[in-house]
């Protein structure tokens, strides 16, 4: 296999992500299935709706519309969380990521204390500033992401760590005479807390706070600078900044054609995703971004209130090299080669979502063919 450089793999850790659709039962072999092939951990995408506006989810742009008639199908996570808990005995499991609008942290706290020993001390929590499509159609009102979630984080840590009751003051909670008597599954160890973090204020919120960093952006020299931030950030704290797990989550085409995978990554459903990145990225590649000057992707982008017609002049405008750039993909080699870099930069642990299906519903066996090939490199 690869040699194309030296790596720094010493237990790396493989992740996947995990979905569960109906019939329910099928989620059930899915996440057997996963741990069984040997992978360490799988994740579930904590959404209201899916990232692909009903508008072109038809079976001429998306092949999977003949197969599912509405995009927007999803369990909600943390009962799915519950039940693959229950049915596996060794993987770790987590959203990525969930966030501090839609639940309470008092909530979370007790929510994820109770997955704790239903996993017998597997879950992750991972966590992040949100998505304006699971909270502006809902009539949360989006308000301060980054402060939220700090508070959050802050008040889920005081619960559990203390098995008197509480107080705490903030800006968007306040708790009087709160207590929560449930411990952790293995005593004085909680769930870890990883948190999505991309900007400077996230990334030095996560070396104060953290227990480990999941970004999303393929970027190795972001990568780098980004876990330099956390790190002096945690040492600033008095924290010891070895013990935040470097981790990255990234979407994957596989094929065992290069060529393949390009052509994937020209269809309307991989640029679709694209949508989500901010405008300051499109500037980058010398365009604005196809939904209009100024827009953030992540906040911005609420599927369901785009027509047919503006989103395929939208998809239109995207360049296939974003896509390059934002995708992992390639043959198992080159994928193996590209995650030895960000291993080599400090990265201990990576979850691969594979999309290569969704663009091509014929690659299914194939692609993850492909990606059992990858796991196994790093696992022999």
């Amino acid at each position: 296999m690869v040699s194309v450089i030296k790596m720094d793999i010493d237990d790396l850790k493989i992740g996947t992500m995990s979905a569960f659709i109906p019939p329910f039962d099928r989620g059930i072999d899915t996440i057997k299935k996963i741990e069984d092939t040997g992978y360490d951990s799988a994740w579930w995408l904590d959404h209201l709706m899916g990232w692909v506006p009903e508008s072109i989810w038809t079976p001429d742009i998306v092949e999977l519309a003949g197969f599912q008639e509405n995009p927007h199908v999803l369990f909600e996570t943390l009962c799915t969380l519950a039940v693959a808990a229950w049915n596996t005995t060794r993987i770790r499991l987590g959203p990525s990521v969930t966030e501090a609008f839609r639940r309470h942290p008092a909530v979370l706290a007790q929510s994820f204390l109770t997955l704790d020993h239903i996993s017998k001390g597997r879950v992750i929590l991972g966590i992040g500033a949100g998505e304006g499509e699971n909270v502006i159609p809902y009539g949360i009102e989006w308000n301060k992401p980054v402060s939220r979630l700090e508070e959050s984080i802050k008040i889920i840590r005081l619960l559990w760590e203390s098995d008197k009751k509480v107080d705490f003051d903030g800006k968007f909670w306040k708790l009087k005479d709160a207590i929560l008597g449930l411990e952790p599954y293995e005593k004085g160890k909680y769930p870890p807390i990883w948190i999505g973090a991309h900007g400077p204020k996230m990334l030095e919120l996560t070396g104060r706070l953290g227990d480990g960093w999941l970004p999303a952006i393929l970027d190795i020299d972001f990568y780098k600078e980004g876990l330099a931030t956390i790190r002096k950030s945690a040492r600033k704290a008095g924290r010891n900044a070895e013990e935040i797990t470097p981790a990255l989550w990234s979407y994957a085409v596989f094929d065992e054609d290069n060529s393949e995978c390009l052509r994937m990554l020209e269809t309307p459903l991989a640029k679709n995703y694209m949508l989500t990145l901010s405008s300051k990225v499109f500037e980058r590649y010398g365009i604005q971004h196809p939904l209009g000057e100024d827009f953030y992707g992540l906040l911005d982008y609420i599927p369901t209130r785009y027509d047919r017609k503006t989103m395929l002049e939208a998809l239109e405008k995207v360049p296939r090299k974003i896509c390059e750039d934002y995708y992992l993909h390639g043959t198992p080699d080159e994928i193996i080669s590209q995650i030895g870099k960000f291993a080599n930069a400090g990265m201990k642990h990576i979850v691969l979502c594979n999309m290569t299906f969704f663009f091509d519903v014929h690659k299914m066996r194939s692609s993850f063919k492909c990606m059992k090939k990858v796991m196994e490199y790093f696992k022999d």
